[in-house]
Parts: structure tokens; sequence; C-alpha cells
């Protein structure tokens, strides 16, 4: 079976390493990448997929800390719930699909067009 061909970016990078990336720092490596990116689309998808998922995370994460107990909790559930959702999309960017969160995922697509 042939290898799959995927499209060089700004960066030198093929396309799904390069959207694999947006995600390992989550905000700090996908705003570098929807920088450095101009024209490669599924990578400044990603990027900015990343940008969104992470500063989601971040905001809730926040504000769940700020209550006692019961916001504990709830950071005890989404903290695992945000570690497996992006090892799932980093498997999915290398493996160069479009994979799309609701909202976010929608949100990230039409900023990228």
């Amino acid at each position: 079976m042939p290898e799959p061909q995927y499209a060089k970016t700004s960066t030198g990078l093929e396309e799904n390493v390069a959207g694999l990336l947006c995600y390992v720092f989550g905000l700090i490596t996908g705003v570098i990448f929807l920088v450095l990116e101009k024209e490669n689309r599924f990578v400044r998808f990603h990027a900015l997929q990343s940008i969104f998922i992470s500063a989601t995370l971040l905001v809730l994460n926040v504000f769940f800390t700020v209550i006692p107990v019961f916001g504990w909790i709830l950071n005890l559930i989404v903290a695992p719930i945000g570690f497996v959702l992006w090892i799932i999309l980093m498997v999915k960017a290398y493996q160069g699909q479009w994979f799309k969160l609701p909202v976010l995922g929608d949100l990230a697509e039409k900023k990228t067009n």
C-alpha cells in the first residue's frame, strides 16, 4: 500500500506533522503555527482549533478552581477529559483528518475560509 502524500507547509513540514505540532503545547504552538503558516488551510484550521480548545479548558480550569469543593470536583472530571481530547486531536491531525470539535471546530473552520 503506498504512503499517503501530504502537502508541504510554509514551515517546510508536511501538513500532518505541522497539524500535530499545533496541539503539542496548546495555546503556544497554536499561535506559533497560526503566525507562521500563511497558506495551508489544514494547518491553520488545527492551529485555530488548538487555540480555541486550549483557551476554553484554561478558562474552565480557572473558573472551577475559584469555586470551593464542587468546582474542584468538576476540575477533577474536566482535566482527564481534556487530556484524552488532546491526545485524540493530535492523532487525528497526524492522520491528516479534519477532525472538528463541535462549536469550536466550526468556528476554526469559518476562520480559515
